[in-house]
């Protein structure tokens, strides 16, 4: 049967509310996060808050007023939208209620690796030995764009406790790889 023919109810909310909205946390792991990370994950709740919902509840309310809702696209992707919105603004409040700040910079072991470490590295199995760069950051600013990878991560917890010139074995799904440590800073974060 043709989707445009079924019923949209509401047990498709309490399907999709049980779906993870971002990334999940290991069980029982507490959810650390750097200054910038709360205060990223801070701004976008307050987007979503005051800008996002309330441009979708005026479209929402000005299509339920142009009459049959049953075939009026802007009613359902509104209705559908802000349903998105609502889960991941009930989402952000958890990440950030549990959250657990740690500021990099006031690291008293600036000589090992711990959350919020810059680490410097080269992979000894890479003929060409470039030097590569992480930066340990919490499960939810995590961004593999911008070189910042999750504390939880197979190579964040193989750099854990290592110092400058030490070498960490990493397991992949392709064999054993070696990584030297070649700098680990710990940077002020800005928010």
């Amino acid at each position: 049967m043709s989707k445009a023919f079924t019923k949209e109810t509401d047990n498709d909310d309490d399907q999709a509310a049980d779906q993870p909205v971002g990334p999940t946390l290991p069980k029982g792991a507490k959810n650390y996060m750097t200054p910038r990370g709360f205060a990223a994950l801070q701004a976008e709740l307050k987007d979503l808050r005051t800008v996002e919902r309330p441009k979708i509840v005026e479209v929402v309310s000005w299509a339920a007023g142009n009459g049959d809702r049953s075939e009026n696209g802007d009613y359902i992707y509104g209705k559908k939208r802000l349903r998105e919105i609502d889960r991941r603004m009930r989402f952000l409040m958890k990440r950030l209620e549990i959250a657990e700040v740690v500021d990099p910079a006031a690291s008293p072991h600036k000589d090992q690796v711990f959350f919020g470490a810059t680490v410097t590295y080269i992979d000894g199995d890479d003929p060409d030995e470039i030097e590569k760069t992480i930066r340990i950051v919490g499960v939810d600013e995590a961004n593999t764009d911008r070189g910042e990878v999750s504390w939880v991560s197979p190579i964040a917890k193989a750099f854990l406790k290592a110092r400058v010139g030490d070498e960490v074995r990493l397991r992949t799904p392709a064999g054993e790889r070696f990584l030297e440590i070649v700098d680990v800073r710990y940077e002020g974060t800005c928010a």
